[in-house]
């Protein structure tokens, strides 16, 4: 059973190819970060396997009608923005848009999502007054808060300070361990070798490298698409990995 399935995804604009032939399927289970330098295909890839950009080749979400789609998988994009003032608790609220029931469980599931984010104590606060990385958690939760098999995610932790970035990671780690699937663009490539099941390397549009992130974070990987030299180790039982200097 897949939760995605892209075929041969491909993007132009202005007769400029910005994914070309991209194909991977996400199971249950599995959290996939998405690594590439800025303008390789990440933001691209996310919103063309939603059908919100025109796109040839195939894709199991976009296929979806729309109400189908918004139970089927939730969506945090990059951009931050509240255009109207409500509180916290509203904001995490219409992620239960989808379900269109107004019933108990959509108040329970709202209030799972802000516990899981820690957000108690913000829950009567004007969104639109909250720090940027405060609306980050925020808009993580409405996400939460739709209870989808899937949730797509461009660059969940930026903007967040160490703490939350590991937090909102531990999140995205524990929901996949509870059986759904989350694939989210991620920079940090620490974050990503620590709390990914798997990780896809894209450069230019394409697809580099696909599995487990010991097998992607090659010292050939990171030379040929960020251009850089990275120390590994291993710490309180999990992979670290840090950068270290440029090539050339």
């Amino acid at each position: 059973m897949s939760l995605l399935d892209l075929r041969d995804l491909t993007v132009r604009r202005g007769g400029r190819l910005v994914l070309d032939g991209v194909s991977l399927t996400v199971a249950p289970g599995e959290f996939v970060g998405l690594l590439g330098p800025n303008g390789a295909g990440k933001t691209t890839l996310l919103r063309a396997a939603l059908g919100l950009l025109a796109a040839t080749g195939q894709s199991s979400l976009a296929a979806l009608q729309v109400a189908a789609r918004a139970r089927a998988v939730a969506f945090l994009p990059q951009a931050r923005e509240v255009a109207w003032p409500v509180s916290v608790e509203v904001l995490v609220g219409l992620g239960r848009l989808a379900h269109g029931t107004g019933l108990p469980e959509d108040r329970a599931a709202v209030d799972r999502a802000i516990a899981r984010m820690g957000l108690e104590g913000l829950r009567a606060r004007d969104a639109q007054g909250l720090s940027g990385g405060e609306l980050a958690r925020v808009l993580l939760a409405r996400a939460l808060a739709q209870e989808t098999p899937l949730l797509l995610a461009d660059e969940p932790g930026a903007g967040l300070d160490p703490g939350q970035q590991i937090r909102s990671m531990q999140v995205l780690a524990a929901l996949a361990a509870e059986g759904r699937g989350v694939v989210a663009s991620i920079h940090d490539l620490g974050l990503a070798a620590r709390h990914c099941t798997r990780l896809v390397l894209l450069q230019g549009g394409r697809l580099v490298a696909d599995g487990a992130p010991d097998q992607v974070l090659t010292d050939a990987n990171l030379a040929q698409v960020f251009g850089i030299r990275a120390w590994r180790g291993v710490a309180e039982g999990g992979p670290v990995i840090q950068p270290l200097s440029v090539i050339g």
